[in-house]
Order: C-alpha cells, then sequence, then structure tokens
C-alpha cells in the first residue's frame, strides 16, 4: 500500500504541479481565455491558487522524500483536497460539468493520500 500511496501521491503531485503554473505562467487575460471561471472571480484569485497548488504539489512529495517533517504530507494532500472542494463547489454553481470530472478526481486522489498517510500508512 506504501507503493500505491507514493504513485497517488506522485499523480497528485503532477497535476497540481501543472495546474499551478499554467496559473502563475499565463497573464490574467490569457488565463480568461482558456478559463472562463476566472472572468468573474477577483483578478489575483488564479494567482493565489496556483501557488497554493505548486506548494500542495512540493508538500505531497518533498517532505517524504528528503525524510524531513514527513508528517507534512497528509497536511500538503488535505489542503489540496479543500483546494479542490472549492473547485468543485465553484464549477457546479457556474453549471460546468465537464470541469468536475478533472476537479473530482484530484479531489479524491488527495484525500486518499490525506486518509493514507494520516492514518494506516502514515510515515
Amino acid at each position: 500500500m506504501n507503493i500505491v500511496l507514493w504513485a497517488i501521491a506522485g499523480l497528485v503531485a503532477a497535476g497540481f504541479l501543472f495546474s499551478g503554473v499554467f496559473k502563475l505562467a499565463l497573464s490574467r487575460e490569457k488565463y480568461i481565455a482558456a478559463q472562463p471561471w476566472a472572468a468573474d472571480a477577483p483578478h489575483w484569485a488564479p494567482k493565489v491558487i496556483g501557488v497554493l497548488e505548486v506548494l500542495g504539489a512540493i508538500g505531497v512529495i518533498l517532505p517524504a522524500a528528503v525524510n524531513v517533517a514527513p508528517t507534512l504530507v497528509p497536511l500538503a494532500a488535505t489542503g489540496l483536497a479543500l483546494v479542490m472542494v472549492g473547485a468543485v463547489v465553484m464549477h457546479l454553481r457556474r453549471d460546468e460539468f465537464p470541469a468536475l470530472v478533472p476537479s473530482g478526481v484530484l479531489l479524491i486522489l488527495a484525500a486518499v493520500v490525506a486518509w493514507g498517510r494520516f492514518g494506516p500508512y502514515a510515515f
């Protein structure tokens, strides 16, 4: 199960790293063209979410990989799951049902990592 949790954490990290860098790298106008929800959000929201996603992606891998404060892994996974709860709620309110799939999958994967690393398969 430890190997499975590492694999899931790797998928979570990759997904959130890509998403976070995407939010941080694009200008507001280009990001709105790609993601219409950002037009209705405060101008700072995509950048803040991007920073949280990049930090969370680092947090689900790095502490355990270097064996420095590995208890941060489930905290990072919980934080990412909470970010995805917000994304799911926002997509539901905007009737953006196709966008629920990636958000829901990342929510479930982050929650599984949090459960496993807080619970029976902690470091």
